[in-house]
């Protein structure tokens, strides 16, 4: 059990090709922000195919939808499924953020290390300066829109506690 108010860390050690997170949700942990959002099965395949955010038109049908899982979820009182979508939301603002300040997609100058691969951060590295896209900003607008009604629906703040309390 983690101290009082902390959360418990996300576990990247599980074995997530054969973990079914609605048949075993003990196993899930929320983590911090987007932790788990390409690993959690089967919330993985049932939201990715609908997260796009190329232009603000594809945003906005995709935020959209993805929403729309996100309250089924709730109604369902899946709450991984929910904060699944939530975190699909708020990678689709993080990464179009990304892609508007810089139009490569890439911050950082140069490759990752090999002992650094698959940590975040500059690590070293020179970070590239910003070269905006104003399509990708108006994308990012809109799936952080989308994401700040998830994090504060009282529903799921409910459903959290509820998980939290069981589980973590």
């Amino acid at each position: 059990m983690e101290e009082k108010g902390k959360k418990a860390k996300f576990n990247y050690e599980l074995d997530f090709g054969n973990i079914n997170f609605r048949e075993q949700p003990s196993l899930y942990r929320v983590g911090k922000g987007e932790q788990g959002v390409l690993l959690v099965e089967p919330y993985k395949s049932e939201i990715l195919p609908h997260w796009r955010f190329k232009t603000p038109e594809v945003a906005t049908e995709s935020s959209e939808k993805i929403y729309s899982l996100f309250l089924q979820y709730l109604e369902q009182n899946d709450f991984i499924g929910a904060d699944m979508a939530r975190k699909f939301l708020q990678m689709g603002y993080t990464r179009s953020r990304r892609y508007a300040n810089h139009k490569s997609g890439k911050k950082y100058k140069g490759p990752v290390p090999e002992d650094k691969k698959g940590q975040s951060g500059a690590h070293g590295r020179q970070q590239l300066p910003v070269d905006p896209d104003p399509v990708k900003a108006a994308s990012a607008a809109i799936f952080k829109e989308k994401w700040d009604l998830a994090k504060q629906n009282p529903e799921y703040i409910r459903q959290m506690e509820i998980f939290e309390k069981k589980y973590e």
